[in-house]
């Protein structure tokens, strides 16, 4: 029988994963931006439902203490997250300098089409 942790983190996992879901179908979240939540919450589901698998990746990474390996996934997640954020962020840079120098292209061009109109014929 599962013991109540296991119940409660069952619970939470599968809040997220609803949650995730729920913002994408609501479009306050992108799918782009929800593949990289759903696999969290995937994995943390996968963890809660199967209790021994912490155990196997503890014995074959030769790790004495299981839940260290949570914490390892958890971290590897996060690196990921930040790693896959800081590659979103880098090209929308790019863009928005794109932008800027067209933005003041146009604008040289509008104030010179304004000085020659009002220079007149």
């Amino acid at each position: 029988m599962a013991s109540l942790l296991q119940i409660g983190a069952v619970l939470v996992s599968g809040a997220l994963l609803l949650l995730v879901i729920d913002l994408v179908r609501r479009r306050k979240l992108t799918e782009e931006y929800s593949i990289i939540w759903i696999l969290c919450a995937a994995a943390l589901l996968v963890l809660s439902l199967w209790r021994d698998i912490l155990h196997v990746t503890a014995r074959w990474l030769g790790v004495y203490y299981p839940p260290a390996v949570l914490l390892l996934v958890l971290i590897f997640f996060v690196f990921v997250a930040s790693l896959y954020f800081s590659v979103v962020i880098s090209g929308q840079r790019r863009q928005i300098e794109s932008l800027v120098e067209e933005m003041a292209l146009l604008d040289q061009r509008l104030r010179e089409a304004e000085r020659r109109e009002q220079a007149g014929p």
